[in-house]
């Protein structure tokens, strides 16, 4: 077997983890505070992703610390919308659909911010995003519920996220008409990723010291709680990153980009038999819609498999 097809099996194992990982989530915030429950998760992976790759870490630079905390600080933010939207009662089904279009703001963001060239296909998929997220987000009488509109506005911040992570990731030089400013240095995936999800635990946890009330966590300790967080931490964030990140190392030719849309298909199915959820007429609609303006988005790729697929 190609390295190419193993990197796609990975991707594929990584999809239906993500997609396990709502579940624990949900199962875990219904026992505890959620931003509570966000800063164990990410802390507890980010901790065991530091001892992991500890050698690397202790080998940047401060500019490259700095990159990878900023990265942190915005996906902070976008995690405190996620788990208070999770927190309100949507649907697996819905909110995973909803965080799902971040890969069609992620480019308009980049554009605005730096100026980045916006691929064709975004400004065709952007009618189906907005529309499908209209379906998602307002009632019967045009109301936007709060618990959606969380979701759209975590959709935005991990976009943000998504940009910021792929420039910290990355070698870039900084120039000013024809000359070099500086150099941007790339950050090491590993500790990039160690750095930005242990940011967002200690940042979440310090807000929800202040927020939330942690006494009712020792009143109602139990071997299930803790199972759903630690489940969360090592299986669903720290497992799920490693496997995505040796998969990525095995081929850069590897088909990820487009494997990943269907996390939420695998979210919807799961949490279907897990919590018996059923989608509503109107959120199917706006579900598809979503998913259609990824399609769009992804098309170049899609396209091109299929032409490399073709005998």
């Amino acid at each position: 077997m190609s390295n190419t097809a193993k990197a796609d099996i990975w991707l594929v194992l990584v999809t239906i983890l993500a997609a396990i990982s709502w579940i624990f989530s949900k199962e875990a915030i219904l026992l505890m505070p959620p931003l509570l429950f966000i800063c164990s998760r990410f802390f507890l992976a980010g901790l065991l992703l530091l001892i992991v790759g500890f050698n690397q870490l202790v080998e940047l630079s401060w500019n490259q610390c700095r990159q990878a905390i900023g990265v942190g600080c915005v996906f902070a933010i976008g995690m405190c919308f996620w788990v208070m939207g999770l927190h309100s009662g949507v649907s697996l089904s819905v909110a995973s659909f909803i965080t799902s279009s971040a890969v069609i703001f992620s480019p308009i963001i980049a554009k605005f911010i730096f100026d980045e060239k916006v691929p064709a296909t975004t400004w065709y998929a952007i009618p189906f995003a907005l529309t499908g997220l209209a379906f998602l987000s307002l009632s019967g009488e045009f109301k936007v519920q709060t618990g959606q509109l969380l979701f759209v506005m975590s959709a935005l911040f991990v976009a943000l996220f998504f940009v910021l992570n792929s420039r910290a990731a990355n070698h870039r030089e900084i120039v000013n008409l024809k000359d070099v400013v500086r150099i941007s240095e790339k950050v090491p995936t590993l500790p990039l990723t160690a750095i930005s999800l242990t940011t967002v635990g200690v940042l979440v946890g310090a807000l929800s010291f202040f927020v939330e009330t942690w006494p009712t966590v020792t009143d109602s300790f139990s071997a299930n709680l803790l199972g759903w967080v630690l489940a969360s931490a090592f299986i669903g964030t720290a497992l799920r990153f490693f496997m995505q990140t040796h998969a990525q190392s095995l081929s850069n030719k590897s088909h990820g980009v487009v494997i990943m849309i269907v996390e939420p298909i695998w979210t919807a199915l799961l949490a279907a038999v897990w919590f018996t959820e059923r989608l509503s007429e109107k959120d199917l609609i706006g579900c598809v819609l979503v998913f259609i303006s990824v399609l769009i988005l992804r098309w170049s790729l899609i396209r091109g498999l299929f032409r490399r697929n073709a005998p």
